[in-house]
């Protein structure tokens, strides 16, 4: 594997393969696309033969193939645990498309199933990889702004009935849920990779007459983190015409904001950088406008890990925190009370 290049079957090709086709042809020839399936033969063709890739007519064809070295899954949630178990039987390594699953049960399940077939199992969150979120790490690890006391997420997205109204979009049996597993999941997952857990939540969700759907489209939220600092959370795709999501970080030496890719830092001695530049989101009525250059980023480094022999930087046990985040904020609206998040056993 040293010297050749990495093949990744793709299984999916709906709306969210977008970004994952067009980054896999900028990483090539480093990684190559072995091939892509969906139950949907007249698309898998149609894809096919667009990119010039093998159009396998099944999964157990995936599975056999000895020179597929893993695959990227982009169906639906409720469509994934058959997938994942028969490609971790058979060997390959799996990069799926969040979330893990619709729920904290079935996530951790899917992850320990790939655990014990030793096969890795990377998670697509890839606002972590933006130019913004990359430099305010490098902050945070080098422990540059102090204490962090205080923070913010915002996702104040829209999406129009028309984006409800396509089959099992918004239930619990399909997607999970609503605004919380679908769109704010990439910016509480980012939340805590930069501030670590989160102990306790005090929540309300809900449905706004805007929109006829099963899950919520309004969530509010405050958090108590591990480390003592206090935060809130607040995502919606309620908010027309959609607006840019933010993180706002308060430490001891800084004020900083995120927002769609752009870092503001503020420094207490009075100077401010700008980092990163902002871009489109997906925040508003069409939810793939944005580019690839994030996914690419993020497989590259799946397809590298895989080459090195070790973990990619967001595995699927590193996304059970975001799982368990959003459990409880659940719980704790349907309870009114203020509840804990489930510690990783």
């Amino acid at each position: 594997m040293a010297n050749q290049p990495i093949r990744l079957a793709v299984i999916g090709l709906g709306m969210a393969s977008k970004p994952h086709l067009a980054a896999l042809r900028q990483l090539a020839p480093n990684v190559e696309v072995a091939g892509v399936f969906a139950r949907d033969e007249e698309r898998r063709n149609a894809v096919a033969e667009q990119g010039g890739w093998r159009a396998y007519d099944s999964l157990q064809a995936i599975c056999e193939d000895a020179t597929v070295d893993g695959a990227i899954v982009i169906t639906p949630p409720n469509a994934r645990a058959d997938i994942v178990a028969a490609l971790a039987k058979a060997g390959k390594h799996v990069l799926m498309e969040k979330p893990v699953e619709r729920d904290l049960s079935r996530a951790v399940s899917l992850v320990e199933t790939c655990e014990a077939a030793g096969v890795q199992l990377g998670i697509v969150l890839q606002h972590r990889f933006r130019a913004g979120a990359e430099a305010l790490r490098g902050l945070v690890d080098g422990g540059t702004l102090g204490k962090i006391n205080m923070v913010r997420v915002t996702v104040p997205w829209w999406r129009d009935q028309s984006y409800y109204d396509q089959a099992g979009r918004g239930t619990y049996a399909t997607d999970g849920g609503g605004v919380l597993i679908t769109q704010a999941i990439h910016m509480l997952d980012l939340m805590l990779s930069l501030t670590g857990p989160v102990s306790k939540v005090s929540a309300l969700i809900g449905t706004t007459s805007l929109h006829d759907m099963e899950g919520e489209d309004f969530a509010n939220a405050g958090l108590v983190f591990a480390n003592g600092a206090i935060g809130s959370v607040m995502a919606t795709t309620a908010s027309y015409p959609g607006g840019a999501e933010t993180l706002e970080l308060d430490a001891d030496k800084a004020g900083l904001r995120l927002a769609a890719g752009e870092l503001v830092i503020n420094w207490r001695d009075g100077r401010t950088e700008t980092i990163g530049e902002i871009t489109g989101t997906g925040g508003g009525s069409d939810p793939m406008d944005f580019p690839c250059d994030w996914h690419r980023d993020l497989i590259a480094d799946f397809a590298m890990s895989l080459r090195d022999g070790r973990a990619p930087r967001i595995t699927g046990r590193a996304a059970l925190e975001v799982h368990r985040l959003i459990d409880a904020i659940e719980r704790s609206a349907r309870s009114g009370q203020l509840t804990a998040v489930q510690v990783a056993s």
